[in-house]
């Protein structure tokens, strides 16, 4: 299911002339998503660490394909080729650099969008939390908005193109100051 949806969107990328950079490996969904935009005609740059390509995770076939010494490097060079980050169904590493870039676009560190690709609801239960934890007042309603969301390759590739920074209150996170 996961599999076939992330298909879906590296195909829907290359043909919206969108470039895919992600984390250079071959396997897992990261490497079907270069697989899929490769296929379809699309640029795919890859950033890896030392110690995967040593692993031979790395895909050997992509448009380029950076080498960085570890994964504060490949995180910092990913954020700076990209122009939007969109979490793809995943466990914990997804996690962790899900909230690090949404955390970053809250602080100012980028003004590119965050999204979550959720087909079949994937990333339901997060959203959930991430509603509580506004109507709790840890979150600024602002920030929950700006996350983009879409469950369709063309819906989110849309909202991505459409999103814009937040008018925003850095005075605090929410109601609790």
């Amino acid at each position: 299911m996961h599999r076939e949806a992330t298909r879906r969107l590296g195909a829907a990328l290359a043909e919206a002339g969108i470039a895919v950079v992600y984390g250079g490996g071959r396997v897992g969904l990261m490497g079907t998503i270069a697989d899929s935009a490769l296929e379809a005609g699309g640029e795919v740059i890859g950033v890896i660490p030392e110690v995967l390509v040593e692993r031979e995770v790395a895909h050997e076939g992509l448009t380029d394909l950076e080498v960085v010494p570890d994964m504060h490097a490949r995180k910092a060079r990913m954020a700076q080729l990209g122009d939007a980050f969109v979490a793809l169904p995943g466990g914990m590493g997804t996690l962790e650099e899900l909230f690090e870039v949404w955390t970053w676009q809250y602080l100012g560190i980028h003004a590119k969008p965050v999204a979550l690709y959720s087909p079949e609801g994937f990333w339901d239960p997060l959203l959930a939390m991430i509603d509580h934890q506004v109507a709790e007042g840890f979150i600024a309603d602002w920030r929950r908005d700006a996350l983009v969301t879409a469950a369709d390759p063309d819906q989110l590739i849309s909202q991505l193109q459409a999103w814009r920074p937040p008018a925003h209150d850095h005075s605090g996170s929410g109601p609790l100051r």
